[in-house]
């Protein structure tokens, strides 16, 4: 997995952690700016009609371009007559950014950014068929730079030469829709291509100057990183911390004016050693905040690093599990991501049409497709859980529309889809999900999932009912999850509809009695509606999964929260093995490997 995922349809990852290298771990865990990523912090959104005067330059230049590209594209006179298009908006993100990494107590990256870039949609034809019909949805976008100041005669050249660059883009897939039509076979939902709504004004306050002290924070991730020097069998590290401020703009023909600000800081740590069989293992932690005031105090990121090192050296010992299918535990946090892989990609209302699309709950509205216990709701107008930010927050989607609160699923039953403005056969409106990151076109995609349970339990009793279970499956033991680093949900009809999620922290949980037993090597495997069937009750506390989420509109920032839970049956598989070998010399600082690791080395 890398860290900005958009192949195919049919493959969606959520990443909190993925990637072969570490800085492609780095990346994955959400340390760069993008468009839709709204502050875990922001407060409710106020709308004013009075922005700053940079604001003013940037905003009345967008309106004006756009109205004189509406009133000209396709106008008569030309000796060929060309559409007219009946929709078009420009996304501006300009936002600016501090980015510091260390490895080994050393500073190996420091850089400040600023970056304006805009997303320009052009629509031809009508709302019941345009450009975008089937696989030519991109057809609509094209992104171009923005000069980064204020100067309104440049940023109105690059406006209009980005437009004429994006019509042309528009009049060829809109030909090619056309065309196509008149060979291919009915489709099965002949839903409209582009839903009406009523276009939002609100210009929130910008995000202010970011201000970071970068000596000072480069100083602390070189206390942090040079923490796992103590640890020879740790071949890589780093530590990496970005500051971002925001702001999106968003202007469309349909007269919506959305300004929206958003402030966010991250700081992941990450950290890789091999066993002597060559399988590879890393641990990462990730903190999340509104600024990098309210990151977490030095002690703490020092104790989270030790902790993390010596569960790596006790991974690197620990047996490999053998493929089992039978109960298990699920954290607070490994449920979130099980949710939201298995379930939340498969709500989103674009699979619900295409003929590629699997479709496993198209046909499902008003049924029960969870256990009676289980309501599931998205709410992106959150900004944090328990006082724990939450990163998929945003007061206005990728589309200007206001986000909201959407109940998908009450008492397991099944109630609506996570909407965009592309329609499908049962729910013809925007729900305020529409999102994407810049240079992809919109998706109804998730922001944060919230699964809530009426059948809770202690973590005593959620144990006892494991091995209970496990007893009554004539199973020596059966397994909890307690960490999660990221996960794949495939949803198309040509591939087997099937989920995985790959664990980093498992334990064996004996019916014996014996202490429970590290292990590794797991991955969690299985289809859709066989496993959220064999959910059998819920922990009384709920988790947060903060991630990046990579699918069709490109990589956002979501989140899960979840309680944990207790399923009857889960199958898993062993993960790739790795061939090489761990490092044969010792570090240059004289510390030596752990014998083991000598002695296991090919």
């Amino acid at each position: 997995m890398t860290g900005r995922i958009s192949k195919r349809h049919n493959t969606n990852r959520t990443m909190l952690i993925a990637g072969a290298s570490v800085a492609g771990l780095i990346v994955a865990a959400g340390l760069y700016p993008q468009r839709a990523a709204l502050a875990a912090s922001n407060p409710a959104p106020t709308p004013t009609t009075k922005p700053a005067a940079a604001e003013v330059v940037l905003i009345d230049a967008l309106d004006t371009e756009l109205k004189r590209a509406m009133s000209s594209l396709g106008a008569d006179g030309t000796a060929a007559q060309q559409p007219k298009p009946y929709f078009l908006s420009y996304a501006v993100d300009d936002a600016t950014s501090v980015n510091i990494a260390a490895q080994y107590g050393a500073i190996t990256g420091s850089n400040e950014s600023h970056r304006r870039s805009v997303d320009v949609e052009v629509r031809l034809g009508s709302p019941a068929e345009d450009n975008t019909h089937g696989d030519h949805r991109n057809s609509a976008l094209t992104t171009m730079p923005l000069p980064l100041t204020d100067d309104r005669d440049a940023i109105a050249r690059s406006l209009w030469y980005a437009t004429n660059r994006g019509y042309g883009r528009a009049l060829d897939g809109f030909l090619k829709v056309k065309t196509e039509q008149q060979v291919r076979a009915k489709e099965e939902d002949v839903s409209a291509d582009f839903s009406a709504e009523q276009p939002q004004t609100a210009l929130l306050a910008p995000a202010p100057l970011l201000v970071v002290d970068r000596t000072a924070w480069a100083q602390r991730l070189r206390e942090i990183s040079s923490l796992f020097t103590q640890y020879p069998d740790i071949f890589d590290d780093t530590v990496g911390m970005q500051a971002s401020n925001e702001t999106d703009y968003f202007v469309s023909s349909e007269g919506a004016r959305v300004a929206t600000p958003s402030h966010v800081a991250r700081l992941v740590i990450v950290a890789r050693t091999r066993a002597a069989d060559g399988m590879d293992l890393f641990r990462a932690e990730t903190f999340e905040a509104d600024s990098v005031a309210h990151l977490p105090d030095q002690k703490t990121l020092k104790d989270k690093t030790i902790a993390m090192a010596k569960n790596l050296e006790a991974l690197r010992d620990a047996p490999v599990t053998e493929p089992f299918n039978g109960p298990a535990i699920l954290s607070g946090r490994a449920s979130a991501v099980f949710f939201h892989e298995v379930l939340g990609h498969r709500l989103e209302g674009q699979r619900q049409r295409g003929d590629e699309e699997g479709q496993t709950f198209t046909k499902l509205l008003g049924k029960p497709i969870l256990p009676s216990f289980i309501s599931v709701y998205d709410d992106p107008t959150l900004t944090n859980f328990d006082g724990i930010p939450l990163s998929g927050h945003y007061s206005y989607d990728d589309e200007g529309q206001a986000a909201r609160r959407v109940d998908l699923i009450r008492n397991g039953v099944l109630e609506t889809f996570l909407m965009s403005r592309l329609p499908i056969a049962s729910v013809a409106q925007s729900n305020g999900h529409g999102r994407a990151e810049s240079t992809h076109m919109p998706t109804g995609r998730q922001g944060n999932l919230i699964v809530t349970s009426s059948k809770t339990v202690s973590d005593a009793q959620l144990r006892a009912m494991l091995i209970a279970e496990a007893k009554k499956q004539d199973k020596p033991y059966g397994l909890y999850f307690e960490d999660i680093s990221s996960g794949f949900a495939v949803t198309t009809r040509n591939s087997p509809q099937a989920f995985q999620v790959i664990p980093l922290v498992v334990y064996r949980v004996y019916v014996d009695g014996r202490p429970d037993e590290l292990v590794r090597g797991v991955s969690i495997v299985g289809t859709p509606q066989s496993a959220l069937n064999s959910i059998v009750a819920t922990g009384d506390k709920q988790d947060v999964f903060n991630g990046i989420c990579g699918a069709e509109s490109g990589s956002i920032p979501v989140s899960a929260v979840a309680p944990a839970m207790l399923v009857s049956q889960i199958e898993t598989q062993r993960q790739a093995q790795g061939r090489a070998r761990p490092p044969i010399l010792p570090p240059p600082n004289g510390a030596t490997p752990g014998t083991k690791l000598e002695k296991g080395a090919e």
